[in-house]
């Protein structure tokens, strides 16, 4: 046998054992193998990750564009330092109110805590994406803000977060001020976010709750009136505009809205109170909600009115209570603000943190401190949090966009004491 031969058999028989391989790990065979192209051609316009259920075993890719861009480009993927390509086909809607098209990808049976690559057909550039871990053995880091919007500061947010390399951002409505109206905001923040928000090749993936500025009309209306926001996130919130995310056994992230497409009272409510029992062993419980309930700018509401707050003190914050959650994101105000630990309403080491407000492209001056004794810190300045969980101790780090320090605190869950 020449070397050419012996060269071309060694290549048939790995490929078949890498099909035997997929086959036993998958339950079928991987078919054809990918052949990428040296020098790509085509770049996914507003490309991002995001989450629909476990972010341990799964990854939701999603792009806009043209159909006839992305005709014949299904996503391949693999494990880093893998050959062992796989093919997922995605699904197509029409972008609202645009001649464009969301392209949707949703990746399951992936590996915990491991680096994938892939590409968009076999003519884009390499991408990569990290799963969570199956377990909160080593540290896990993620960034929160809101109010984002779509000029220079927002972009100058988006690479601070990137720049502490998080696992996932969380960013709490008033994605892109389009106002449930403007299709091209809402393509061009996700646009920014996509060539912003990335780790080296890593993309990191965004989750969200819907705000005011996502609506047609801001507060007490349908879904059809936030067009863009259910457009892209509907995967983890298919009928109402609140949902649970559940990372494994260690953490969860509970998504709310503030009476924009769902009602405060009564079914989210309801969901609500059972939703923190389920989870009320869980190591790590985070609500996240736009409207706060202990504003740091606006008026303390106390007419239980749209956009006022009063309904989350009114019907969340005793839950929040009752089943010790450890910390509410909140937004909306433009200022970055934290409260003391809140039991009713009062500063009380064994209550509830309340974190914001919401400044990651918007700023404003908060209020004066004294009239407001449940607030710890308010700052008039743009910035992200940076959230970092070891074992049974989180910190909570707020950066400046000059990145400075502009707070610092911890929690300590269950029975421990909170401190600022």
């Amino acid at each position: 046998m020449n070397n050419l031969d012996r060269r071309r058999f060694l290549q048939s028989a790995s490929l078949a054992l890498a099909g035997g391989y997929a086959q036993a790990v998958f339950g079928k065979t991987l078919g054809e193998m990918p052949t990428f192209a040296q020098r790509p051609t085509f770049k996914p316009t507003a490309l991002f990750l995001t989450w629909q259920r476990d972010p341990t075993t799964t990854m939701t890719i999603q792009w806009i564009g043209s159909e006839t861009d992305a005709a014949q480009r299904p996503v391949w993927y693999a494990r880093k330092g893998s050959q062992l390509w796989r093919k997922q086909e995605y699904s197509t809607r029409r972008f609202p109110i645009s001649d464009h098209w969301i392209f949707r990808a949703e990746l399951t049976g992936l590996e915990p805590g491991e680096d994938y690559n892939f590409r968009i057909g076999t003519d884009s550039s390499e991408q990569q994406f990290r799963t969570m871990p199956a377990k909160d053995t080593n540290p896990i880091q993620f960034v929160s803000g809101g109010d984002s919007g779509t000029g220079a500061a927002p972009r100058h947010s988006n690479r601070l977060a990137a720049a502490q390399s998080p696992d996932f951002v969380i960013l709490g409505g008033d994605l892109a001020y389009e106002d449930g109206e403007h299709p091209d905001r809402f393509l061009e923040f996700l646009d920014n976010y996509s060539n912003d928000c990335r780790d080296g090749q890593r993309l990191i993936p965004m989750v969200a709750c819907i705000g005011n500025h996502e609506v047609v009309g801001g507060y007490e209306e349908g879904r059809t009136q936030a067009p863009f926001f259910y457009s892209v996130f509907d995967g983890l919130f298919p009928d109402t505009g609140y949902a649970a995310l559940d990372f494994g056994q260690y953490m969860s992230l509970v998504f709310l809205d503030t009476n924009h497409t769902s009602p405060i009272d009564g079914a989210q409510t309801d969901w609500l109170a059972r939703t923190l029992k389920e989870r009320e062993d869980c190591p790590n419980v985070f609500a996240i909600n736009h409207v706060p309930a202990y504003p740091s700018h606006r008026a303390f509401g106390t007419v239980d009115q749209p956009g006022t707050g009063a309904g989350n003190r009114k019907h969340w914050v005793p839950l929040f209570e009752r089943y010790n959650v450890d910390a509410v994101l909140e937004h909306h105000d433009h200022t970055y603000k934290r409260t003391h630990p809140l039991l009713d309403g009062r500063p009380n080491e064994k209550g509830v943190l309340y974190l914001g407000d919401g400044s990651w492209g918007k700023i404003r001056k908060p209020t004066d401190m004294d009239n407001r004794p449940y607030l710890a810190v308010a700052a008039e300045s743009y910035h992200v949090s940076v959230h970092r969980i070891e074992g049974r101790q989180q910190f909570h780090v707020a950066l400046s966009d000059a990145g400075r320090v502009v707070d610092v605190c911890t929690s300590t869950k269950r029975g421990g004491t909170r401190r600022g």
